[in-house]
Parts: C-alpha cells; structure tokens; sequence
C-alpha cells in the first residue's frame, strides 16, 4: 500500500496523459501540433521555460467543453489516488480557455463537477485554484477573480498566478489580488521557479501569498529564506519539474535539502505529470532521495492546504495513523 500523499500544485491541463489528449483533440476537431504519442512526447522535450509555455497552449487548446474538464480532473484523481493521494489542489487556467472560446461558466462548472465525481469515485478530495495568467490583461485577472468567489461554495478556494514571471512580475497583480482576498480567497502565485529571490518577495508582500508555488529561487537571499521560515510559509516543491522546465540543472544540483536544512516548509508536487514525464510517486521519491522522510512533506501539505479545518483535522488523521 503507497504511503498516504498530498498534492497541492498540479495544473490539470497538464495532467492529460498524451493518448487521451490526442482522443480529446479528435473529439472537439482541434489540430495538436502532433497526433501520435510518439509525436507528443517529442514535443514534450522543452527547451527551457518559455517553450514549456508555448507547448503548453498549444497542447491545452484542445480542451473546450464542460465535459472535458470533468473528465480530465477524474481521470487525474484516479492516477494520483493509485499512488496514495488523499487531498488535491488543482490549477487551472481559465482565460487561456475562455480566450478561445469557452465561456467562464463552462470550465469551472466542469471542473467543479469533476470534484464531486472523484470523491465518489475515488475518494480523493479535491480544492481548485484557478490562476490569472502573465501578460492577460487586468480585466481578464479581474473576470477570474470574481468567478472563482462565485464558485466558493463548490470548492474554489484560493487564486494563483501563472506564466512568464520573469517578464510580469508580482506587483502588476496586487490590486486584483486585494480583490480576491476581499471575495475570501486565498492567495497561491507562482514566484522564484525562474525568476529570482524578488520575485518570491513580491509575492508574499504585494499578493500577501498564503503559500508560494515553487519559490525555490528565495535562497538567493538568506534574509528572505529566513523569514519565509520564520512565518511556516509552505513552498510547493516541483523536483522533476524543475529539471525538466531547466530550472534545475540536475536532481543533485535541486535546491530542496537547503531549503529543508533552513527550516523551509515544502510539500511535493508534479506541477505537469504528463508532460513532464513524471507521476506523484516518482516526485516523492526524488524528494526523499536526500534520505527525508516522505511524512515530512505529507505534514507540510496538511499544513498548507487551503481546506477547511474539519478536512484539515482528517488529513491530519490519515497521517497520524499511518505507519510510515
């Protein structure tokens, strides 16, 4: 039986495995640049971070209905709980969709539907955080604000930022992030994955992060790691990520033991599984490759879930009673 896991950084438009992409695609009569899993897979072999983004929406476009987006979060919860997740919080990005077609309602009814079905199914629970994306306009971050607080009660709980952060940084955002914490939403950009240290500041002092996705970059200022520790601000750790965006040189070059030998909190995420060519397991494995123990990150998760208290205290549970 795996050890009990939790997820709390997975964009789950990059989670469709390339054969039921290309499947999606056909459906919908949408192009993908290629239309066999052999094709795909080469074009998953990224450059470096920019062209993981090109690639990226070039590939999600073919997502468009309501019941795309259902099925690709079932159909994640069922390969993540296969390897011992109990608690997800799924990325999506719903302007990139709405761009091209798709209305607002459309994806996060979908996805919000697709929670329902995966605890049923399999018993994963599941939060959504839809992110604004880099470079879209204020409007836009403004429109993703207000239809995740009108989808509060059906499980979206927080926003993120995505994207180039290098060339947008944090403090474009801070007024519409005010607006999502004044709607009750928590606060999850990405920062300090390819930009440096102040990328990771500006989040956490203009967006008022609750929690960082990646901020691997913070140890490029001592006194900011310092203080990120300090506060038990979790950072949401990608390792096969990073290598494979080249964020990251190599797994021995990854810069997670520093950040848990100076008192970070880091959960472990996939961030993009399928086309990264990586699962929830392996990424765990990575990350206790150091000789940590996987309980470290499951407790780190529980912490910086963005779940009510009642779920909180049953993630607790779960590790608690577990023999790791």
């Amino acid at each position: 039986m795996p050890y009990p896991k939790i997820e709390l950084h997975v964009h789950i438009e990059g989670t469709v495995r390339p054969a039921r992409l290309i499947e999606i695609a056909r459906r919908n009569g949408y192009p993908l640049p290629a239309d066999t899993v052999e094709g795909l897979d080469e074009l998953y072999r990224f450059r470096d971070f920019r062209h993981f983004i090109e690639v990226w929406v070039l590939v999600t476009n073919a997502l468009q209905r309501a019941d795309d987006f259902r099925e690709i979060l079932v159909d994640y919860a069922a390969e993540a709980a296969s390897h011992g997740a109990v608690y997800l919080e799924a990325i999506f990005s719903p302007a990139e969709r709405v761009r091209r077609g798709t209305t607002y309602d459309e994806v996060f009814a979908g996805f919000c539907d697709g929670i329902e079905q995966a605890r049923a199914l399999h018993g994963v629970e599941i939060r959504l955080t839809p992110d604004i994306t880099r470079g879209f306009t204020l409007d836009e971050a403004e429109a993703v604000v207000r239809h995740a607080a009108q989808y509060r009660d059906r499980g979206v709980v927080g926003v993120g930022l995505g994207g180039l952060e290098a060339e947008y940084p944090p403090e474009l955002y801070a007024d519409v992030f005010a607006l999502a914490r004044g709607l009750g939403l928590a606060s999850v950009p990405h920062a300090g994955e390819v930009a440096g240290a102040a990328s990771v500041q500006g989040a956490i002092e203009s967006l008022h992060a609750d929690r960082i996705r990646h901020g691997i970059r913070c140890l490029d200022d001592p006194g900011l790691t310092r203080e990120i520790a300090g506060r038990g601000l979790v950072l949401d750790v990608c390792p096969l990520s990073n290598l494979r965006t080249g964020a990251v040189a190599s797994l021995a070059d990854h810069p997670l033991p520093q950040l848990l030998d100076a008192g970070v909190r880091c959960s472990i995420s996939t961030d993009d599984p399928a086309m990264f060519d990586t699962d929830l397991a392996r990424d765990y494995e990575a990350a206790c490759s150091w000789g940590h123990s996987p309980r470290l990150f499951y407790e780190a998760g529980v912490d910086g879930a963005l779940c009510d208290e009642s779920t909180r205290a049953r993630l607790r549970a779960v590790g608690n009673a577990f023999d790791w």
